[in-house]
């Protein structure tokens, strides 16, 4: 029997630009500010999809999916990330999110929670401190018109409310040597989340780029663990 969900809300962003490979448990995935699919996870997106549905949109303005008419807004995002899922008929899900993307991952599961099964945030943080505030405008600077309205969510952005309210598995991976997010900000999410896992690998902010094996083994580990445990099919 078909499980029967609510309707996603209506979002005025365009529908995101999203590719679905592997089979298996639903996993959607969720980038960074001013990145894409490509750029944060291609190095790991075979290992990923070896066991899982892996769901991969592009936030407006990254990839193939067009600038959005009006300013980007968390909420709208997390329900356009979550209905790139649906459309292409993954109903249920864990969600990957990754700096920016953990934000967005941590409120899908809380506006979807009949549709979220685990969270894995990577370099995440709660909102924004004053160290990551101070590095916007010169990261701003190097970035094309179409993704500036990612950096201009930061400022306003804060999910801390929201952590006692996630009920699903989470891991939470820290970078320690990340010079855009600190580790305390990862750490604040694990403390925030009742029952998260916790690891630490020692590297920058993209670290499925430049430590992708280190990174694979807790989270590949993780996602087994809860196919074992009838978690996120």
């Amino acid at each position: 029997m078909r499980d029967s969900f609510p309707a996603l809300p209506s979002s005025a962003l365009p529908s995101l630009a999203t590719t679905v490979t592997g089979t298996g448990p639903g996993l959607l995935l969720a980038h960074g500010a001013t990145g894409s699919i490509e750029g944060n996870f291609a190095p790991v997106l075979p290992a990923l999809a070896a066991a899982h549905t892996v769901v991969a949109p592009d936030y407006p303005g990254s990839g193939e999916t067009p600038v959005a008419d009006v300013p980007l807004d968390l909420d709208a995002l997390a329900d356009s990330v979550v209905d790139a899922a649906v459309r292409h008929g993954v109903e249920r899900f864990a969600v990957l999110g990754f700096s920016l993307g953990t934000l967005v991952a941590v409120r899908a599961a809380v506006r979807h929670p009949e549709r979220v099964t685990a969270l894995v945030l990577t370099a995440g943080f709660a909102r924004p401190d004053d160290h990551l505030l101070g590095l916007i405008p010169g990261w701003r600077a190097e970035e094309p018109p179409a993704l500036q309205p990612h950096l201009d969510m930061v400022h306003s952005l804060d999910i801390t409310a929201d952590l006692a309210g996630v009920t699903v598995p989470t891991l939470v991976v820290a970078t320690t040597a990340d010079s855009l997010v600190l580790p305390e900000g990862s750490r604040a999410l694990a403390a925030g989340i009742r029952g998260a896992r916790y690891a630490e690998i020692d590297s920058d902010h993209v670290v499925m780029v430049e430590r992708p094996k280190e990174w694979l083994k807790p989270v590949l580990g993780f996602l087994d663990s809860l196919s074992q445990g009838g978690e996120g099919e």
